[in-house]
């Protein structure tokens, strides 16, 4: 049942559920997520059968700005698309057993609560080691009246417990159903952009940057300087958070589209990979440097800034602006908490004709994180299609798209689709 108008017993109740959602191995290191479901939820107790608007969710929980504009910005749907994909992976795995359901419908931001009933323990009858003579008797007459009541009884429980089988299996089918129809429908777009590098007999490679450093963490760290630095004191181990949390998700969307992948650390990787294997780079050339020996973006630039108050940090120079468009994108200032980011997709040319490149870079890793949810999630790719004039199941051209990221507390909370370029 749906709940329209709680009674406080259930809305304490509502909330514990909402709690171990958020505390869940689904949800739990989603803190842009947690916090969207917690606002909506709490909104569906208090305020009952109103809707709720992109605009205000944007304002409300992702501190988005008064001039937040919901058709040109698609953050607010990317982030309940996550949500209701979290959902589906909690009640399929952790919360099977959950006797209250928390959904979110398509095409709303309205949470609904169900009570429902956890499903039947099958049991399994474990045989005697060592079974038990039979003793074999005569029923006496005064005995049958009995044994005719026990057959009796033990034909209906037969019949109880056959039913509660097949409407075991009937719901099981149905939530089967449901997440396979889900699932199917997720991956049309998903197999429309990724089919060049999920369509192959081999795992494309993904090369994860991971820059060489000097120092010490206890001491303090910063990047090589081959001019000036010994090879002997060179720490190649380390990668960002942004990096690690993409690799998960590619992972999520091969496996979601029957297609494995293969890591590697970019200081491991050789020229002879690139003419072998489709490439996904994740990290910008500043710290992936094979990038710099491969054949790369030409719209979307990245470049070391000369200039204060941004000297020393990494922008991304548009080498063909349009008008009112900057010449070059630059983060949020490094002296200050990061807010806002910049990051590219590039489908690019490879050294091997036959094999694609596309590189999911940011100027910091919360950006290239941000790259690469942003080409995982249907809502996004669906918008990056569009842009690229792409019918459903047709071919992905070469092309370069450049991205804004907002950021809170180091976590990328909203992207908007800055420009798109393809590549002749």
């Amino acid at each position: 049942m749906s709940v329209t108008a709680p009674q406080f017993a259930d809305k304490e109740s509502y909330l514990g559920q909402i709690d171990k959602l958020t505390h869940s191995h689904a949800l739990r290191k989603a803190e842009s997520l947690c916090k969207l479901l917690r606002y909506l939820a709490d909104h569906a107790l208090t305020q009952p059968g109103v809707a709720l608007k992109e605009y205000q969710i944007a304002t409300e929980v992702f501190g988005r700005s008064n001039d937040f504009d919901p058709q040109a910005d698609s953050a607010i749907r990317v982030q309940a698309g996550r949500l209701r994909l979290k959902l589906l992976d909690y009640y399929s795995h952790e919360g099977l057993a959950d006797t209250i359901l928390v959904e979110m419908p398509n095409g709303s931001y309205t949470i609904n609560f169900q009570h429902r009933e956890p499903p039947a323990p099958v049991a399994v009858p474990v045989p005697p080691r060592h079974p038990a003579p039979v003793e074999i008797l005569k029923p006496r007459k005064g005995n049958r009246r009995w044994i005719i009541a026990v057959t009796g009884l033990s034909l209906a429980l037969a019949a109880a417990l056959a039913g509660v089988a097949i409407l075991s299996m009937t719901l099981h089918s149905a939530r089967t159903g449901k997440e396979s129809e889900s699932a199917t429908s997720e991956s049309g777009a998903l197999h429309t952009f990724w089919s060049q590098f999920a369509s192959g007999p081999e795992a494309p490679w993904v090369i994860f940057s991971n820059a060489a450093f000097v120092g010490r963490p206890e001491t303090g760290m910063r990047y090589l300087n081959p001019a000036r630095d010994s090879g002997d004191l060179i720490l190649d181990h380390y990668t960002g958070v942004g990096e690690v949390l993409a690799v998960h998700e590619l992972d999520r969307v091969f496996n979601l589209l029957n297609h494995p992948i293969d890591v590697k650390r970019g200081s491991l990787f050789t020229l002879d990979d690139a003419k072998k294997a489709d490439l996904i780079f994740v990290g910008s050339p500043a710290e992936n440097l094979t990038l710099l020996d491969l054949p790369g973006s030409q719209e979307f630039i990245f470049k070391r800034l000369a200039s204060s108050p941004h000297k020393g940090d990494l922008g991304i120079v548009n080498v063909h602006p349009e008008p009112g468009q900057p010449t070059i994108f630059y983060p949020s200032n490094s002296s200050q908490p990061l807010t806002e980011d910049y990051a590219i997709v590039a489908l690019v040319p490879g050294l091997n004709p036959d094999r694609h490149v596309i590189i999911l870079a940011g100027t910091t890793t919360i950006g290239t994180q941000a790259a690469v949810e942003y080409v995982c999630e249907k809502e996004s790719v669906e918008e990056l299609l569009r842009s690229l004039g792409v019918q459903p199941g047709g071919d992905v051209k070469p092309f370069e798209a450049l991205l804004r990221v907002k950021v809170t507390r180091g976590v990328p909370v909203g992207v908007q689709l800055v420009a798109v370029r393809n590549r002749q």
